[in-house]
């Protein structure tokens, strides 16, 4: 299958029910949580403000604890000029709400691509019993394979990250010196994730070996993709399925290379 078609079938299969569901419900869920905890707070904050703003509004002094820390008495000071004027009082719960809502929408999709990543055995489940029923899933490492896997990458990253140093001073150069090191974890991460779901330690080995620089390829331009503010929201169910898809034809291929090869030594033999 050419590799167009492997991104058409991709999209394709995205768009299906299930997949959707795995892809918008996660995000959905995280969001009314997230949300409805930063507004109760922060409603709860500015109830307890009330009193303190209605003294300043009305000119009232503002008593601070000598004993306090620095910041505090700082942002106690600030408050208190802010919420004398009601224009500055309105300026602050609206950026208060605004950024709020930005930063918790932001977090929320970094929690979601978490949570997909566990969900990933599920998405390759639902794959595999549409296209590929006829290819056994076996899955190699342990429960503690993924978090060794991360740690390391993660390690490596921040070790990429120190080496570029140099390279972040030189215009258009420092834009690939700053991006490698999280692709290197990006790739590192996904392909692990998909592949030990599907192949064994043995084929993954001997897929490895022979189209590593396929995945890389492939993973490159999932990267690029997920760069895309937008389409991260819900792409990180698209690039299980696409890095699955290419798994699955790998292991299509190498089964029937080992079927071919039995099939001769019985011709062989007889």
């Amino acid at each position: 299958m050419l590799e167009g078609e492997i991104i058409a079938q991709s999209v394709k299969d995205f768009f299906t029910k299930p997949m959707l569901k795995i892809a918008v419900v996660p995000l959905l869920l995280t969001l009314i949580i997230m949300l409805s905890l930063f507004y109760l707070a922060a409603g709860y904050g500015f109830d307890s403000l009330q009193i303190y703003i209605q003294q300043t509004q009305n000119g009232q002094d503002v008593f601070v604890d000598e004993q306090a820390p620095f910041y505090f008495v700082w942002m106690t000071t600030l408050m208190a000029f802010l919420f004398k004027y009601s224009i500055t009082s309105w300026l602050v719960g609206f950026l208060v709400y605004t950024v709020g809502t930005l930063f918790i929408m932001m977090f929320s999709v970094f929690i979601t691509v978490i949570i997909i990543g566990f969900l990933t055995p599920m998405i390759l489940g639902i794959l595999h019993q549409r296209h590929y029923q006829e290819l056994p899933i076996n899955g190699f490492g342990t429960m503690m394979t993924p978090l060794f896997i991360a740690v390391k990458s993660f390690l490596i990253m921040i070790g990429l990250f120190f080496l570029f140093i140099p390279l972040y001073f030189i215009p258009l150069v420092n834009i690939l010196a700053i991006n490698f090191p999280f692709y290197y974890f990006f790739h590192k991460m996904l392909n692990h994730d998909v592949a030990s779901t599907i192949l064994t330690d043995e084929q993954y080995a001997i897929i490895h070996h022979k189209k590593a620089n396929a995945f890389r390829f492939r993973t490159l331009f999932l990267y690029f993709l997920s760069l895309i503010p937008s389409l991260m929201l819900f792409t990180a169910v698209f690039f299980v399925i696409y890095l699955g898809h290419a798994y699955f034809l790998e292991l299509r291929s190498l089964n029937k290379k080992e079927n071919n090869s039995k099939l001769i030594e019985q011709d062989l033999e007889n």
